[in-house]
């Protein structure tokens, strides 16, 4: 599954018990007629994708729905809902994948000068 919106809050990276499990939360609003607040989790290595970027960016954040069922000491059960993030990408315009440099303007590269019309040949063999 997928959310698309504009990145609203992104929290700090947190460290909860003995074994060091990591979790960071974002919160993604969607641009509908009624726009929902939607909090993302992402845990472990996963907290790290969040460091390159930025409240207010338009992002996809796909993501992974999670149930958990709990008894508490008295014997009640009781169910948790949690939504995973995994992968983001940035939606904006003008902005490439966030492992890719960006390219470089045009006028940086120099014309091939010694190119041969003739000596072309399109065959890939």
């Amino acid at each position: 599954m997928e959310i698309q919106g504009k990145i609203k809050l992104i929290d700090e990276t947190k460290t909860y018990g003995n074994n060091g499990f990591r979790k960071r939360e974002m919160v993604v609003t969607t641009e509908e007629q009624y726009p929902q607040h939607i909090m993302v989790e992402f845990i472990q290595d996963k907290c790290d994708i969040l460091d390159s970027y930025q409240v207010g960016q338009q992002v996809k954040v796909s993501i992974n729905l999670r149930g958990r069922e709990w008894t508490n000491p008295q014997g009640e059960t009781k169910y948790f809902n949690s939504i995973q993030g995994w992968r983001i990408e940035n939606l904006q315009a003008g902005n490439g994948a966030p492992d890719m440099p960006p390219m470089p303007p045009e006028d940086a590269f120099e014309p091939a000068n010694d190119f041969n019309e003739e000596d072309h040949d399109d065959l890939p063999f």
